[in-house]
């Protein structure tokens, strides 16, 4: 691939990279160990407008599904996360700042809860069945943990809701915004939430048995004819527009979820997490840095393969993690961490980006409008 990946059994391929490939996938990152899907024969600005305008199909099967069941399931999640997991009905999906010792971030996964008893974590890219196999046998809990095959599908734009409302039936349009449901598919039953990792709505379909991933991209695929449908990925320039982060470039173990703008997942002074005391300090003097957008001038980027410096005069304020020209702004749009004093939306900055360019531009809010 011109990517340069080598594959092997340690790079797991996926129930629909068969697919991905006979639709002209140009080639992969790596996620969870797992193959996924970066590039087809759109352009990313291409791609971008057809998932603003039409639906997609995604392989995202990467976010594996950390199944955790058993008398101490709620427990052990509650002690891996600063979010109140305790309303949450079966049905739900929760966003998830998961936190270590030191309040540092390690993975941000949605929780969908099952049952009473039993939740998939749908992890970003880090090693979380390790991390809460190791809390749980330390404290001694009635848990099982194990990694299902399940692997989602996503199905994003303005018409996915008409495309499956119509595969599957009318229900689908009656799942609300981070609910799930379920539909029936070659006899099995299907878990399918209103999510997706787009600013476009959308679903994801937590397929439950790989044998069968090549027959539902198949139906999908089909139905989606009347929809203009595509093969595609998330898409960096929709992503940065919309404030989404990603683990492992906005954030790692290093951030704390306050830094990144995640404070209203967070109960202030609650008791039974780890990171508690760490994140208790952290709020009560304040972070020194937060997450913002960066608007930026000089033409398009190139791509940010490493961070680059955000400065005001001669002093270094931030770097960019993600970077890409918006066409809807006909502006470089970047994420980045700024310091406090700083991070005033519409505060004069600079970015030196990787082609030794010095750019122009201003602190943004997030969303970028």
């Amino acid at each position: 691939m011109p990517d340069g990946l080598n594959f092997s059994r340690r790079l797991r391929r996926t129930p629909y990279t068969d697919r991905a490939e006979a639709a002209g996938v140009r080639g992969f990152s790596v996620v969870n160990h797992m193959l996924l899907p970066k590039a087809y024969a759109r352009s990313v600005e291409e791609d971008y407008w057809h998932l603003r305008e039409h639906v997609q199909v995604w392989d995202v099967a990467c976010q594996r599904q950390v199944e955790i069941w058993g008398p101490d399931a709620a427990r052990l999640i509650q002690w891996m996360t600063p979010r109140d997991i305790s309303r949450a009905r079966v049905g739900d999906c929760l966003y998830l700042p998961v936190t270590d010792d030191r309040a540092g971030l390690v993975n941000d996964p949605v929780m969908l809860k099952l049952a009473e008893d039993r939740f998939w974590l749908s992890i970003a890219d880090s090693d979380l069945l390790l991390y809460a196999a190791g809390l749980a046998l330390g404290a001694r809990l009635d848990v099982g943990i194990a990694e299902p095959d399940v692997s989602p599908l996503a199905v994003q734009g303005p018409k996915a809701e008409a495309l499956l409302a119509e595969l599957f039936g009318a229900h689908v349009r009656g799942i609300g915004f981070f609910k799930f449901g379920w539909i029936d598919f070659h006899g099995t039953r299907q878990l399918i939430a209103r999510s997706g990792y787009s600013r476009q709505g959308g679903f994801e379909i937590y397929l439950d048995g790989g044998h069968l991933g090549g027959a539902l991209w198949d139906a999908v695929w089909q139905a989606g004819q009347a929809f203009d449908i595509a093969p595609g990925c998330p898409n960096l320039i929709e992503r940065i527009e919309g404030g989404l982060l990603s683990y492992g470039n906005e954030m790692t173990r290093e951030n704390n979820p306050l830094e990144m703008g995640l404070g209203r997942f967070c109960v202030p002074g609650a008791a039974g997490y780890l990171g508690r005391d760490a994140l208790d300090l952290i709020a009560a003097a304040g972070v020194a840095r937060e997450i913002r957008g960066v608007l930026f001038d000089g033409g398009p980027c190139p791509a940010c393969a490493a961070p680059w410096p955000v400065r005001v005069g001669g002093q270094q304020v931030g770097r960019v993690t993600s970077a890409a020209w918006s066409p809807r702004l006909k502006r470089n749009v970047g994420l980045s961490l700024i310091d406090r004093a700083f991070w005033d939306p519409g505060q004069p900055v600079t970015v030196d980006s990787a082609d030794g360019l010095r750019r122009d531009g201003e602190v943004s809010a997030l969303p970028f409008a």
